[in-house]
């Protein structure tokens, strides 16, 4: 049976429909797998389509849901959400790959997670027997939020909740958001960042205060903290390593680097665990935009938050307390929930922390840390539309600006 545990107390185990509804762990720690192992298959996985390699992958975590369940949760979620059946094509990008993650309700990446999170979660419930209401509440820098509506909407039981920074998300997502139907709805602007909108839906899924007032109500969240968010994001480094296959840019088995753009290090973790469970992964580099709080934690091993908070033209990736970073500190660090409880007391007394050295060691063997700056972001679309004739947005840019630095430094 597939158990997870909290990052900060390994004793806290839940199988894997009930963390998906519990969305944090009680302990305000992030749910993992008790034990991660490879089982991929490359050859077996060539000829499946996106829906079948979903299975393979999500059956594999969370196997208290029935084949057949999980089966009608996948085909739900993407049988006419995406305007490809691919769900998320690999194209070619000089010698190198694109891996397209935009072509679902809302042009979000976060759409490939939302739109399969709300049919995990209801069958989850109906697991347990739930009749509550289920409040989803979501802290967005923007691509998060109008993905979550896109995906919760109107669906029985739940409600929706979506805070967001009001001077911190491009205007298409403002209105994406504002413009939103539905009757179990609602959007909240903030006067602050995402890290204060984060915080605020991290203190109401623990507060106990909060949760014993409720009322035939549960409280979870649509973030990259729900494991259910987490774990449909491993699928498409599977399907695009299998597409550089179809594409004869790679063979079975040859090693591949991923340039992740990330803000709050969900998108980079779904593939490191992508490459514990067996994809040939060499090297996970983290694109930073001017907020580059990520690049300088892997590049010294201290996390800081005391830094000038900046609004750039990759809004999605302006975030200075990134939360999955937790759970890579669990895992690296041999799950010493011991250090992970120190790591997060210091980060909210001090506004850092500094992991041991044989562990900033560990963490360098696999991950690379750049960032662009506003210039370099803005010559990276501008480039890239000249010479490869694909228009790329800023937080792709982001990405492909890092891409380029390490090829540039390492020659690979």
């Amino acid at each position: 049976m597939s158990i997870y545990i909290s990052t900060r107390n390994k004793n806290s185990r839940f199988e894997s429909h009930a963390a998906v509804i519990q969305g944090l762990a009680p302990d305000g720690g992030l749910f993992v797998p008790e034990t991660i192992k490879p089982f991929l298959n490359l050859c077996r996985l060539q000829n499946l389509s996106y829906e079948e390699t979903a299975f393979e992958i999500l059956s594999a975590f969370m196997d208290d849901y029935s084949s057949e369940n999980l089966k009608a949760c996948i085909h739900s979620a993407y049988k006419d959400s995406f305007d490809t059946d691919k769900i998320a094509p690999t194209v070619s990008f000089g010698s190198n790959a694109l891996l397209e993650l935009w072509h679902g309700p809302t042009c979000a990446f976060k759409d490939i997670a939302l739109t399969l999170l709300p049919h995990l979660m209801r069958t989850a419930c109906s697991m347990d027997y739930i009749d509550d209401t289920i409040a989803i509440l979501t802290a967005t820098s923007g691509d998060t939020g109008k993905a979550a509506i896109s995906g919760f909407s109107n669906v029985p039981n739940t409600s929706i909740t979506v805070f967001y920074p009001e001077d911190g998300v491009s205007d298409i997502q403002k209105r994406q958001m504002q413009t939103s139907v539905g009757n179990n709805v609602n959007v909240v602007s903030v006067q602050g960042n995402f890290d204060d909108c984060q915080r605020m839906v991290k203190e109401a899924c623990s507060s106990h205060e909060v949760l014993e007032s409720l009322d035939h109500v549960r409280i979870s969240s649509a973030n990259s903290i729900n494991t259910g968010r987490l774990l449909p994001q491993i699928v498409y480094y599977v399907t695009s390593y299998m597409d550089m296959v179809r594409m004869k840019k790679i063979s079975i088995g040859d090693p591949v680097n991923f340039s992740v753009p990330t803000g709050n290090f969900g998108d980079i973790l779904a593939g490191y665990i992508a490459k514990l469970i067996g994809l040939p992964i060499k090297r996970l580099i983290c694109a930073s935009n001017s907020n580059h709080v990520l690049t300088d934690f892997i590049n010294t091993g201290i996390y800081s938050i005391d830094r000038q908070f900046l609004s750039t033209m990759s809004p999605s990736m302006d975030i200075l307390i990134s939360s999955n970073l937790e759970r890579l500190l669990f895992l690296m660090s041999g799950r010493n929930e011991s250090l992970v409880q120190k790591c997060m007391q210091s980060l909210h007394d001090k506004g850092s922390y500094a992991v041991p050295d044989h562990l900033k060691q560990t963490i360098q063997c696999l991950f690379s840390g750049y960032w662009a700056n506003e210039e370099q972001c803005a010559q990276e679309i501008r480039s890239t539309y000249e010479n490869d004739h694909i228009l790329i947005d800023p937080h792709t840019a982001v990405g492909a600006y890092a891409m380029h630095a390490y090829q540039d430094e390492t020659s690979d």
